[in-house]
């Protein structure tokens, strides 16, 4: 009964969220508060859990990044990059998209997609703004590109640490295994975007003039401040890198270098949090309590348990299961929660493979259509959620509906390519 009540209250929430009938902060507050009094999941478990409420890692990741990049605003660098970038693209509407979504791919596999999207997004918000073009194309081809990048390696993706960690997988072992496909489906994928947003497309002669007369270098208000948040915000990148060696959490190298990025640049601490963007945040928790709801009542485990005994010893049916199920699943869960439940699942079926090779390829088949299913809707990964925030709040919302229309369209191709993939490597 406890299972169909947290199912229930699931997909009203998120009825509400998609159709936007009401403010998507209330609707996951006010699910996440049913979740815990009708005592679907224990309020412990909301907090203290590792595996079930809310990701603290995602939280504080977040909120540290959005601090680092508040104060990295204040220097003007975003307003110098955006106009280069418009120099540089002359104001083609194509051109432009091409040179956002290679910047945010080559960006996402170094850093993850998250932290990845809060550099870019100002940096797109302000060069549409000179060019006076709608933002939300190129915001939503930069998630896109971000979420398709970040599958290339273990740190690109949130999923892929979780993966990499219950499988023993390694960097190295990421880049042999996901970065050929990555880099197919990104080609294909920047070609595909002339014909996906070809209509939204925008090119004012008049406005790319003065942009051209503007003379980048002056944007920088403050040369010193932004050598020294360049030089925190590069200690933060390489220990992001060196997760895997020094084992400690991105979420503390992001909340450390918040910490020193205020020192730094003395910054007003309550002008600083007025960068932050609570609602994406609070969004946040009351999601992962949502799911773990779910988790918590069985719901996951059900549906996991039945995949296996459906697939029994057919691996090559089970690959093309994890591949197309996780980019349906994780497009409506949130692929990082998503992930964290269905591994001890996937682990349980590659321990019965007979040959530790096809065993492996699961591995992949399941880190591909989690990555890619989180492009599938608006909510399915954190990289989305907070692109949407930034746009809400510089006045270019992106609705639900906006951005699940093209992430449909991307998902579809990338997870047909990516099952094609798997089956050519480890099955023809």
């Amino acid at each position: 009964m406890s299972a169909f009540a947290a199912l229930a209250i699931f997909l009203v929430a998120f009825f509400f969220i998609a159709t936007e009938k009401a403010d998507k902060v209330k609707v996951v507050l006010i699910a996440a508060g049913l979740m815990a009094v009708l005592g679907l999941i224990p309020g412990a478990h909301v907090f203290y859990s590792e595996h079930e409420g809310i990701d603290w890692n995602v939280i504080f990741l977040l909120f540290g990044m959005m601090v680092i990049v508040g104060i990295i605003k204040r220097t003007g660098v975003f307003d110098y990059l955006a106009i280069w970038a418009a120099k540089k693209s002359r104001g083609r509407p194509y051109r432009l998209m091409v040179m956002l979504m290679a910047i945010t791919a080559v960006a996402s596999p170094v850093l993850d997609n998250v932290t990845t999207i809060m550099l870019v997004a100002p940096v797109t918000i302000v060069v549409c703004n000179r060019l006076r073009i709608p933002a939300q194309p190129y915001l939503i081809a930069e998630v896109l590109a971000s979420n398709i990048g970040g599958a290339a390696t273990l740190i690109g993706d949130p999923p892929n640490i979780i993966i990499g960690s219950r499988a023993g997988l390694t960097f190295n072992d990421f880049l042999v295994h996901m970065a050929p496909i990555v880099l197919i489906v990104f080609a294909v994928f920047v070609l595909f975007t002339r014909v996906l947003f070809g209509r939204t497309f925008q090119y004012h002669p008049e406005h790319v003039a003065e942009v051209m007369a503007l003379e980048e270098r002056r944007a920088i208000t403050d040369p010193r401040l932004l050598v020294r948040c360049l030089v925190v915000l590069g200690l933060v990148i390489v220990g992001f890198g060196l997760h895997a060696i020094v084992h400690i959490d991105p979420s503390i190298v992001a909340l450390v270098g918040a910490g020193v990025m205020m020192l730094v640049a003395r910054a007003d601490v309550s002008e600083v949090m007025n960068e932050v963007e609570w609602p994406t945040l609070v969004f946040f928790m009351g999601l992962f309590v949502m799911v773990a709801g779910l988790v918590h009542t069985g719901v996951i485990a059900s549906i996991g348990t039945w995949a296996v005994d459906v697939l029994g010893d057919d691996y090559f049916l089970a690959a093309t299961a994890l591949v197309f199920g996780s980019s349906v699943l994780g497009a409506f869960f949130d692929n990082i929660p998503y992930v964290a439940t269905t591994a001890p699942i996937v682990e349980g079926v590659v321990a019965a493979a007979a040959d530790p090779q096809t065993g492996q390829a699961l591995w992949w088949a399941f880190a591909l259509g989690a990555d890619f299913g989180g492009n599938g809707t608006a909510v399915a990964a954190s990289a989305n959620v907070v692109a949407l925030g930034i746009a809400a709040r510089n006045g270019h919302k992106i609705t639900f509906w906006q951005f699940t229309r093209y992430g449909i369209v991307v998902t579809v191709l990338s997870s047909l390519m990516a099952w094609i993939y798997v089956w050519l490597r480890y099955f023809a």
